[in-house]
C-alpha cells in the first residue's frame, strides 16, 4: 500500500541534488518501471554536507558530520523512513552500512576509468595546473608527472568541467562514468589506463541503500541487480575496509570477472608526494570476494601500505 493507504504500490526514492545524481535516479529506474508498471515511484532530493560547503576539505565535512560528506544526510532520511531507497555514487559510501541498513546488488557497471578532460597525459605541458581535489587522484597523477601543478577543485561535474576556463587550468580530472552519464563525452580528453590510475573502490556503480526490513522495496529492486557486477564491487570494498581506508585515502582497486569466472582484483597505494607505491593483483573464486579483498589488501599492508596510509591520516587534534 502507498502512504495514503491505496492498494498502489508507492516507493520515495532519495538522492543528492546534482544533476548526475537524477541522471543516476533515471538510469536505475528505467528498467525497473518497465518491468513494474504497476508501482509509483517519486523522487526526493536531499542535501549532503558536502554540497552545502564547497571550500572545506571533505575529510574536515565528514567530520563535522560524523560520516560520510556525501551520504549522512540520504541515510539518516532512510533511517528515519522519510525515503525507501537511496540511490548513491558507491565510490562515495563508507564500507560499513549503518545499523538497519543494506546494499542492494547493484545494476551493470559503467565505466570505471578516471578521465583527464582539456588535454592528454602526454600533451600537459610541464608544470600544467591540473585540477582534482581526490586525493587518490592527486597521488597518481604526481606519481606519473612529477612535475605537474594540482589545483584543488569541488563541486558537481560541469562547474569543474568550466574551471578550465574560468581559473586557467590545464585540464581537470573527473570520473568517465559521470560523463557518460551525463552526456558529456565530448569533454574527455584521454582515458587514464587502469594499471597507473585504478579507481575509486565501487566507481562507475551505483549504491542502491535500503532498510533492511523493507522487504516489498528490496523484492522490486532486485530484478536490477547485477551479480557479476555485485561481486567485483564487494571485492574491491572489503580491500578499503580492510585498509581502514574511505573516500579521502589514496586508495584505488579495480575488480574485473575473468573469462573462466574467476575474480581478478587490483589495487594499489600510493602516497601524496606521488614518490611511493605498492600494488599487487590477486585472483580468486568469484563467490568469495571479501575473501579476495581482504587477503589482497593483507599482501598490500606486507609492502608497506600501513605506513603510507598512516602517514596521511590526520590524527585525532588535528581533525
Amino acid at each position: 500500500m502507498d502512504r495514503e493507504g491505496t492498494s498502489v504500490p508507492a516507493f520515495v526514492v532519495g538522492s543528492r541534488a546534482s544533476n548526475l545524481a537524477k541522471a543516476q535516479v533515471r538510469e536505475h529506474l528505467a528498467p525497473i518501471r518497465a518491468r513494474f508498471p504497476e508501482v509509483v515511484f517519486t523522487h526526493r532530493t536531499i542535501l549532503e554536507g558536502g554540497d552545502r560547503d564547497r571550500r572545506s576539505l571533505l575529510s574536515d565535512v565528514s567530520a563535522i558530520s560524523g560520516g560520510s560528506a556525501f551520504s549522512t544526510e540520504q541515510e539518516a532520511a532512510l533511517v528515519r523512513g522519510d525515503v525507501d531507497v537511496v540511490i548513491h555514487s558507491l565510490k562515495d559510501l563508507p564500507t560499513a552500512n549503518p545499523e538497519g541498513l543494506v546494499l542492494m546488488p547493484p545494476p551493470g557497471r559503467e565505466d570505471v576509468r578516471d578521465a583527464l578532460c582539456g588535454s592528454t597525459l602526454a600533451g600537459l605541458r610541464r608544470g600544467a595546473r591540473v585540477g582534482t581535489g581526490a586525493p587518490r587522484r592527486i597521488a597518481q597523477l604526481l606519481a606519473v608527472r612529477p612535475d605537474l601543478q594540482i589545483v584543488p577543485i569541488r563541486g558537481n561535474v560541469p562547474p569543474r568541467l568550466q574551471k578550465i576556463k574560468t581559473e586557467g587550468l590545464d585540464a581537470v580530472v573527473l570520473a568517465a562514468a559521470g560523463l557518460h552519464r551525463l552526456g558529456l563525452d565530448d569533454a574527455i580528453g584521454e582515458l587514464l589506463p587502469l594499471e597507473l590510475f585504478p579507481p575509486s573502490p565501487g566507481q562507475g556503480a551505483l549504491g542502491v541503500q535500503v532498510r533492511e526490513d523493507n522487504q516489498a522495496v528490496q523484492a522490486v529492486l532486485s530484478t536490477a541487480g547485477d551479480t557479476g557486477t555485485d561481486r567485483e564491487v564487494r571485492a574491491e570494498r572489503a580491500l578499503l575496509a580492510e585498509l581502514h581506508g574511505g573516500c579521502s585515502v589514496p586508495v584505488g582497486a579495480w575488480a574485473h570477472t575473468r573469462p573462466d569466472g574467476s575474480l581478478s582484483l587490483f589495487a594499489q597505494v600510493t602516497s601524496l608526494d606521488g614518490t611511493r607505491r605498492v600494488s599487487g593483483t590477486l585472483t580468486g573464486p568469484a563467490a568469495a570476494p571479501e575473501r579476495l579483498g581482504a587477503a589482497l589488501a593483507r599482501d598490500l599492508l606486507d609492502q608497506g601500505a600501513g605506513a603510507i596510509l598512516a602517514a596521511i591520516r590526520p590524527t585525532p587534534a588535528a581533525v
